[in-house]
Protein backbone atom coordinates (compact mmCIF):
# COMPACT_ATOMS: atom_id res chain seq x y z
CA UNK A 1 0.00 0.00 0.00
CA UNK A 2 1.25 3.52 -0.78
CA UNK A 3 2.44 5.86 1.93
CA UNK A 4 -0.33 7.46 3.95
CA UNK A 5 -0.27 10.67 1.96
CA UNK A 6 -3.27 12.32 0.39
CA UNK A 7 -3.10 13.10 -3.28
CA UNK A 8 -3.95 16.73 -3.85
CA UNK A 9 -5.00 17.69 -7.35
CA UNK A 10 -5.09 21.48 -7.11
CA UNK A 11 -4.64 21.76 -10.86
CA UNK A 12 -5.56 25.14 -12.23
CA UNK A 13 -8.57 24.98 -14.50
CA UNK A 14 -8.29 26.84 -17.78
CA UNK A 15 -11.47 27.71 -19.61
CA UNK A 16 -10.88 29.08 -23.13
CA UNK A 17 -14.27 30.73 -23.35
CA UNK A 18 -13.66 32.42 -20.00
CA UNK A 19 -10.26 33.73 -21.13
CA UNK A 20 -11.81 35.35 -24.19
CA UNK A 21 -14.15 37.51 -22.11
CA UNK A 22 -12.48 37.55 -18.70
CA UNK A 23 -9.12 39.29 -18.64
CA UNK A 24 -8.75 38.81 -14.90
CA UNK A 25 -8.77 34.99 -14.98
CA UNK A 26 -5.61 34.54 -17.11
CA UNK A 27 -3.74 37.02 -14.91
CA UNK A 28 -4.84 35.12 -11.80
CA UNK A 29 -3.70 31.82 -13.33
CA UNK A 30 -0.28 33.28 -14.06
CA UNK A 31 0.03 34.59 -10.50
CA UNK A 32 -0.97 31.17 -9.18
CA UNK A 33 1.81 29.49 -11.19
CA UNK A 34 4.27 32.05 -9.82
CA UNK A 35 2.99 31.19 -6.29
CA UNK A 36 1.77 34.73 -5.73
CA UNK A 37 -1.26 33.32 -3.97
CA UNK A 38 -2.43 36.55 -2.36
CA UNK A 39 -2.62 38.38 -5.71
CA UNK A 40 -4.07 35.30 -7.38
CA UNK A 41 -6.81 35.07 -4.75
CA UNK A 42 -7.75 38.72 -5.28
CA UNK A 43 -8.07 38.29 -9.05
CA UNK A 44 -9.97 35.01 -8.75
CA UNK A 45 -12.47 36.75 -6.48
CA UNK A 46 -12.88 39.54 -9.02
CA UNK A 47 -13.43 36.99 -11.79
CA UNK A 48 -15.91 35.06 -9.66
CA UNK A 49 -17.92 38.20 -8.92
CA UNK A 50 -18.15 39.07 -12.63
CA UNK A 51 -18.96 35.57 -13.89
CA UNK A 52 -20.99 33.99 -11.12
CA UNK A 53 -22.12 30.97 -13.14
CA UNK A 54 -18.70 29.72 -14.19
CA UNK A 55 -16.64 26.99 -12.59
CA UNK A 56 -13.01 27.98 -13.21
CA UNK A 57 -12.79 31.00 -10.87
CA UNK A 58 -14.33 29.41 -7.73
CA UNK A 59 -12.40 26.16 -8.27
CA UNK A 60 -9.08 27.98 -8.71
CA UNK A 61 -10.00 30.26 -5.79
CA UNK A 62 -10.41 27.17 -3.61
CA UNK A 63 -6.97 25.93 -4.67
CA UNK A 64 -5.40 29.30 -3.91
CA UNK A 65 -6.96 29.51 -0.46
CA UNK A 66 -5.94 25.90 0.23
CA UNK A 67 -2.33 26.77 -0.63
CA UNK A 68 -2.49 29.50 2.01
CA UNK A 69 -3.49 26.90 4.63
CA UNK A 70 -7.01 28.27 4.96
CA UNK A 71 -8.51 24.86 4.24
CA UNK A 72 -11.81 25.42 6.03
CA UNK A 73 -12.51 28.50 3.92
CA UNK A 74 -11.48 26.69 0.74
CA UNK A 75 -14.37 24.24 1.00
CA UNK A 76 -16.93 26.99 0.33
CA UNK A 77 -15.18 27.84 -2.96
CA UNK A 78 -15.13 24.15 -3.93
CA UNK A 79 -18.80 23.81 -3.05
CA UNK A 80 -19.62 26.69 -5.42
CA UNK A 81 -17.47 25.15 -8.15
CA UNK A 82 -19.39 21.87 -7.77
CA UNK A 83 -22.66 23.77 -8.05
CA UNK A 84 -21.54 25.51 -11.27
CA UNK A 85 -19.78 22.48 -12.77
CA UNK A 86 -21.12 21.42 -16.17
CA UNK A 87 -18.83 18.48 -16.95
CA UNK A 88 -17.85 15.33 -15.12
CA UNK A 89 -14.11 16.17 -15.04
CA UNK A 90 -14.91 19.51 -13.38
CA UNK A 91 -17.06 17.79 -10.77
CA UNK A 92 -14.43 15.10 -10.22
CA UNK A 93 -11.62 17.58 -9.45
CA UNK A 94 -13.80 19.75 -7.21
CA UNK A 95 -15.12 16.80 -5.20
CA UNK A 96 -11.59 15.36 -4.88
CA UNK A 97 -10.19 18.57 -3.42
CA UNK A 98 -13.25 19.01 -1.20
CA UNK A 99 -12.48 15.57 0.22
CA UNK A 100 -8.94 16.77 0.99
CA UNK A 101 -10.39 19.67 2.98
CA UNK A 102 -12.56 17.35 5.06
CA UNK A 103 -9.54 15.13 5.72
CA UNK A 104 -7.61 18.13 7.03
CA UNK A 105 -10.55 18.89 9.34
CA UNK A 106 -10.64 15.21 10.42
CA UNK A 107 -14.24 15.02 9.27
CA UNK A 108 -13.82 11.53 7.86
CA UNK A 109 -17.50 10.92 7.26
CA UNK A 110 -17.75 13.91 4.91
CA UNK A 111 -14.40 13.07 3.31
CA UNK A 112 -15.55 9.56 2.40
CA UNK A 113 -18.69 10.97 0.79
CA UNK A 114 -16.74 13.60 -1.18
CA UNK A 115 -14.27 11.06 -2.57
CA UNK A 116 -17.14 8.75 -3.42
CA UNK A 117 -18.74 11.52 -5.48
CA UNK A 118 -15.41 12.19 -7.18
CA UNK A 119 -15.11 8.52 -8.17
CA UNK A 120 -18.60 8.54 -9.58
CA UNK A 121 -17.51 11.25 -11.97
CA UNK A 122 -14.17 9.54 -12.78
CA UNK A 123 -13.93 5.89 -11.64
CA UNK A 124 -10.51 5.50 -13.31
CA UNK A 125 -8.62 7.98 -11.13
CA UNK A 126 -6.20 6.02 -8.93
CA UNK A 127 -5.38 8.95 -6.70
CA UNK A 128 -9.01 9.52 -5.80
CA UNK A 129 -9.48 5.79 -5.20
CA UNK A 130 -6.50 5.75 -2.85
CA UNK A 131 -7.75 8.79 -0.93
CA UNK A 132 -11.19 7.18 -0.69
CA UNK A 133 -9.72 3.97 0.82
CA UNK A 134 -7.57 5.99 3.22
CA UNK A 135 -10.56 8.08 4.37
CA UNK A 136 -12.57 4.90 5.01
CA UNK A 137 -9.71 3.51 7.08
CA UNK A 138 -9.51 6.69 9.19
CA UNK A 139 -13.27 6.67 9.65
CA UNK A 140 -13.11 3.09 10.92
CA UNK A 141 -10.35 4.03 13.36
CA UNK A 142 -12.20 7.15 14.48
CA UNK A 143 -15.95 6.43 14.43
CA UNK A 144 -18.13 9.51 14.90
CA UNK A 145 -19.69 10.04 18.27
CA UNK A 146 -23.38 9.37 18.47
CA UNK A 147 -24.56 12.87 19.34
CA UNK A 148 -28.16 11.71 19.65
CA UNK A 149 -27.27 9.18 22.34
CA UNK A 150 -25.31 11.84 24.20
CA UNK A 151 -28.30 14.17 24.01
CA UNK A 152 -30.60 11.44 25.30
CA UNK A 153 -28.18 10.74 28.17
CA UNK A 154 -28.18 14.42 29.07
CA UNK A 155 -31.98 14.46 28.97
CA UNK A 156 -32.11 11.41 31.26
CA UNK A 157 -29.70 13.10 33.67
CA UNK A 158 -31.87 16.21 33.72
CA UNK A 159 -34.95 14.10 34.37
CA UNK A 160 -33.20 12.33 37.26
CA UNK A 161 -32.15 15.68 38.72
CA UNK A 162 -35.72 16.96 38.48
CA UNK A 163 -37.00 13.81 40.13
CA UNK A 164 -34.51 14.22 42.97
CA UNK A 165 -35.52 17.88 43.39
CA UNK A 166 -39.22 16.96 43.47
CA UNK A 167 -38.46 14.18 45.93
CA UNK A 168 -36.62 16.60 48.21
CA UNK A 169 -39.52 19.05 47.97
CA UNK A 170 -41.98 16.31 48.91
CA UNK A 171 -39.79 15.29 51.85
CA UNK A 172 -39.57 18.89 53.04
CA UNK A 173 -43.34 19.21 52.74
CA UNK A 174 -43.77 16.05 54.82
CA UNK A 175 -41.37 17.42 57.43
CA UNK A 176 -43.25 20.71 57.59
CA UNK A 177 -46.50 18.80 57.89
CA UNK A 178 -45.11 16.67 60.71
CA UNK A 179 -43.95 19.81 62.53
CA UNK A 180 -47.38 21.37 62.18
CA UNK A 181 -49.01 18.16 63.39
CA UNK A 182 -46.67 18.03 66.40
CA UNK A 183 -47.45 21.64 67.20
CA UNK A 184 -51.15 20.95 66.89
CA UNK A 185 -50.86 17.97 69.21
CA UNK A 186 -49.02 20.04 71.78
CA UNK A 187 -51.66 22.78 71.63
CA UNK A 188 -54.34 20.16 72.00
CA UNK A 189 -52.56 18.64 74.99
CA UNK A 190 -52.49 22.05 76.63
CA UNK A 191 -56.21 22.46 76.13
CA UNK A 192 -56.87 18.98 77.48
CA UNK A 193 -54.84 19.78 80.59
CA UNK A 194 -52.06 17.30 79.88
CA UNK A 195 -49.46 19.96 80.72
CA UNK A 196 -51.17 20.75 84.04
CA UNK A 197 -48.48 20.35 86.82
CA UNK A 198 -51.13 18.88 89.11
CA UNK A 199 -51.65 15.95 86.74
CA UNK A 200 -49.64 12.75 87.05
CA UNK A 201 -46.71 12.66 84.59
CA UNK A 202 -45.89 9.18 83.33
CA UNK A 203 -43.54 10.27 80.52
CA UNK A 204 -39.86 9.40 80.62
CA UNK A 205 -38.57 12.18 78.33
CA UNK A 206 -35.03 13.43 78.69
CA UNK A 207 -34.62 16.71 80.53
CA UNK A 208 -37.81 16.31 82.55
CA UNK A 209 -37.57 15.56 86.33
CA UNK A 210 -38.78 12.16 87.35
CA UNK A 211 -41.08 11.91 90.40
CA UNK A 212 -39.21 11.05 93.58
CA UNK A 213 -40.67 8.16 95.57
CA UNK A 214 -42.22 9.16 98.87
CA UNK A 215 -42.21 12.91 98.27
CA UNK A 216 -41.90 15.77 95.82
CA UNK A 217 -38.85 16.38 93.67
CA UNK A 218 -35.95 18.61 94.70
CA UNK A 219 -36.59 20.99 91.81
CA UNK A 220 -40.19 21.35 92.89
CA UNK A 221 -39.10 22.18 96.48
CA UNK A 222 -36.66 24.81 95.23
CA UNK A 223 -39.34 26.40 93.07
CA UNK A 224 -41.68 26.62 96.06
CA UNK A 225 -38.97 28.22 98.22
CA UNK A 226 -38.25 30.77 95.52
CA UNK A 227 -41.94 31.62 95.29
CA UNK A 228 -42.16 32.12 99.10
CA UNK A 229 -39.10 34.36 99.08
CA UNK A 230 -40.58 36.43 96.27
CA UNK A 231 -43.81 36.91 98.16
CA UNK A 232 -41.93 37.98 101.30
CA UNK A 233 -39.93 40.46 99.26
CA UNK A 234 -43.11 41.97 97.82
CA UNK A 235 -44.57 42.41 101.31
CA UNK A 236 -41.40 44.06 102.58
CA UNK A 237 -41.28 46.41 99.58
CA UNK A 238 -44.88 47.42 100.25
CA UNK A 239 -44.16 48.24 103.91
CA UNK A 240 -41.12 50.31 102.98
CA UNK A 241 -43.15 52.21 100.40
CA UNK A 242 -45.73 53.17 103.01
CA UNK A 243 -43.01 54.48 105.34
CA UNK A 244 -41.53 56.63 102.62
CA UNK A 245 -44.96 58.00 101.72
CA UNK A 246 -45.38 59.63 105.20
CA UNK A 247 -42.07 61.57 105.07
CA UNK A 248 -41.86 65.08 103.46
CA UNK A 249 -40.32 65.38 100.02
CA UNK A 250 -38.06 68.15 98.72
CA UNK A 251 -39.25 69.55 95.43
CA UNK A 252 -36.58 70.50 92.90
CA UNK A 253 -37.10 73.49 90.64
CA UNK A 254 -37.49 72.87 87.02
CA UNK A 255 -35.85 75.69 85.22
Amino acid sequence: MKNLLLYILLTVSFAVSAQEKDKTLPAANEEYKQKNFVDAEANYRISESKFTKRTAAPYNLGNTIYRQNQVSEAKYAYAKAIKNAKTRPEKHKAFHNLGNVFMKEKDYTQAVEAYKQALRNDPTDDETRYNYAYAKQKLKENPPKNDQKDKNKDKDKDKDKNKDKNKDKDQNKDKDKDKKDDKGDKDKDKKDGKDDPNKDDKSDNKGEPKPQPGGISKDRVQNLLDAVNNEEKKVQDKVNAQKVKGSPKKTEKDW
